[in-house]
């Protein structure tokens, strides 16, 4: 089925949900589905595409020990890329994407395994990691835009 970005809109404008991304494998993919509606703007702050390491810790101030002990695809660094977008941003709900989109495997990590964060100012900041398979790098981007987007509608609800 899946949730659409007027649906999400609509339940953040319902919610009070300004919502701001971190993104990695995407590269601002999500951020640009949710602006490609009217209305968006008066729900969505901001979205940060931080793809190296180094800029996860400039911009979000992602320790750079999580890299280090789990790597930059993990549910460890997702969680703090949201928190980091959370006090970065004028936010009060934020998710994060870090995957290996391929094709084929990135340090180790298998092409489709894709790591979501998310913060908020009323909800305890979590992540959780989604394996979408080796379905080629297009798929595991639109999947993982899809996935947060539901993700986001989730929350709010």
């Amino acid at each position: 089925m899946g949730i659409s970005v007027k649906q999400l809109i609509s339940i953040a404008k319902e919610k009070g949900g300004v919502i701001a991304t971190a993104e990695s494998c995407t590269g601002g993919l999500l951020a640009a589905k949710i602006t490609s509606v009217p209305g968006s703007s008066a729900v969505f702050d901001r979205g940060f595409i931080i793809y190296s390491n180094q800029s996860k810790e400039e911009m979000l101030k992602v320790n750079r020990e999580t890299l280090i002990k789990f790597g930059a695809v993990s549910t460890e660094v997702a969680k703090e890329m949201a928190i980091g977008a959370l006090n970065h941003s004028k936010a009060n709900l934020t998710l994060s994407i870090s995957g290996v989109a391929g094709p084929g495997h990135s340090a180790g990590k298998p092409e489709g395994l894709v790591c979501f964060g998310w913060a908020g100012t009323n909800i305890e900041a979590g992540s959780e990691l989604i394996q979408f398979g080796q379905i080629g790098r297009y798929n595991v981007r639109k999947k993982s835009v899809s996935y947060g987007l539901e993700k986001l509608f989730n929350i709010l609800n």
